[in-house]
């Protein structure tokens, strides 16, 4: 044996010996499997996802789990970048809104290869499985089924004798209300409800009420100047009767609970989904109860309908699928994750799961998921899922009903620029 394969011999063994010398921890470290996982959400969401993780790698102590949480307002930025730049976390909590985009752009992993093994999601039923697919394949697993919910502060309004919103509240009635509230609590710098003026989901159920949409299948705006026109004055003179929280305030809120008019003692109402319940409890004082959004009156259309809060998706570049795949199974329907996850992200579509948090659930669970079946009879079908392009709109809205609300800008002239601004971006989409 020559010189230099005695020495690529010892070292060899040499780094054997040393190897079978480490502790069993250091060899299920230097095994582990590593992947990335992302979400948006609060504090609440985050403590509730890392338990239901931490009970998957108890029991396959081989995968490790790099979180990755932050706000909605900026989530949707940096995914954007790290798909861009190749670097995307391995398993990606999706939004309805952006999951065609993101599949037809490739950046998601289609799940079919991966059902019924191991994603077994039969009892979801075939609506909630059909919400993650695009054109015709699975791109993702619904967390939850939720809809608009309006938050109230029961506490603040059983104090000051005032009946709380209800099922059957029309929009006058709501604005009556809100004034009320305002003027009985006698309170610099409270108001009866946040502006949700620039809050998309409550457009668009002002829009379906009155019969149309905010993009139709084509992905065209389905809804008129006029339109936008009135709902910018309602809250406007909402908001200038005393009703609706001041704009130098409403813009602080940042699409977080800790941000929220309620949270921070702006309001006693606030615009949410119903999924978020126990999210906007977790950081509030007073007792919240929930209904549903106003109603359009006698002749209107539902406005509400059955919404996945949110799929979780495979990126199209992970090095791990198949261990992406047992994760996001283990989410969606182990007992355990079930535990952990509660309602936080919705009711679970999965019926075993629901059938077992009933009795597992506080009255904050039991209520969300009481108000889901509630709603049942008056809720509508599910929309298309937004265009390329409808973020951008999103954002454009709270810009320019700022505008209003500080006083920049007239009523007339911001539906003008609101419509001509979506066009441009539906345009360059």
């Amino acid at each position: 044996m020559s010189t230099v394969s005695r020495r690529s011999a010892f070292k060899l063994a040499a780094g054997l010996a040393a190897a079978a010398a480490l502790p069993d921890s250091a060899w299920a470290q230097a095994a582990r499997t590593r992947l990335r996982m992302t979400w948006w959400g609060g504090t609440d969401r985050a403590k509730r996802t890392q338990a239901a993780l931490d009970a998957y790698t108890k029991i396959n102590a081989s995968t490790q789990i790099d979180v990755e949480t932050i706000g909605w307002g900026d989530y949707w930025t940096r995914l954007a970048t790290q798909v861009a730049g190749g670097n995307a976390p391995d398993v990606i909590q999706m939004d309805y809104r952006y999951i065609y985009e993101y599949a037809r752009r490739k950046a998601l992993r289609p799940l079919d290869e991966f059902m019924p093994n191991p994603i077994n999601i039969a009892d979801f039923g075939q609506a909630n499985i059909d919400t993650g697919k695009v054109d015709g394949q699975t791109f993702g697993v619904s967390m939850g089924v939720n809809s608009n919910g309006l938050f109230y502060d029961k506490t603040a309004l059983e104090r000051l004798k005032i009946t709380p919103p209800d099922h059957n509240t029309t929009w006058a009635q709501f604005a009556e209300k809100a004034v009320a509230i305002t003027k009985a609590a006698g309170k610099r710098g409270f108001f009866g409800t946040s502006d949700a003026a620039s809050n998309e989901p409550a457009l668009e159920v002002w829009v379906r009420q009155r019969g149309r949409a905010l993009y139709d299948a084509d992905g065209k705006m389905a809804f008129t100047r006029d339109d936008i026109a009135e709902w910018f004055d309602y809250w406007d003179k909402l908001r200038r009767a005393g009703g609706a929280v001041a704009g130098d305030l409403q813009a602080l809120y940042r699409n977080t609970p800790e941000t929220d008019m309620m949270t921070t003692g702006r309001s006693a109402i606030s615009f949410q989904h119903s999924n978020q319940l126990v999210a906007w409890q977790a950081v509030n004082q007073g007792k919240l109860g929930m209904t549903m959004f106003p109603q359009g009156g006698a002749g209107s259309k539902p406005g509400q309908y059955y919404k996945p809060s949110m799929l979780l998706s495979i990126s199209a570049t992970t090095p791990q699928p198949q261990e992406a795949a047992r994760i996001i199974n283990f989410i969606s329907t182990h007992p355990e994750a079930g535990a952990a996850l509660g309602v936080e992200r919705g009711v679970p579509p999965s019926k075993g799961m629901r059938d077992r948090l009933m009795s597992e659930v506080d009255e904050l669970g039991k209520a969300q998921i009481e108000y889901i079946s509630l709603i049942a009879s008056r809720v509508g079908s599910l929309p298309p899922p937004p265009p390329k392009g409808a973020g951008e709109i999103e954002q454009n809205l709270r810009r320019v009903y700022e505008s209003i609300s500080v006083g920049n800008a007239k009523v007339t002239e911001a539906a003008d620029q609101f419509m001509a601004e979506a066009k441009r971006a539906l345009e360059r989409a």
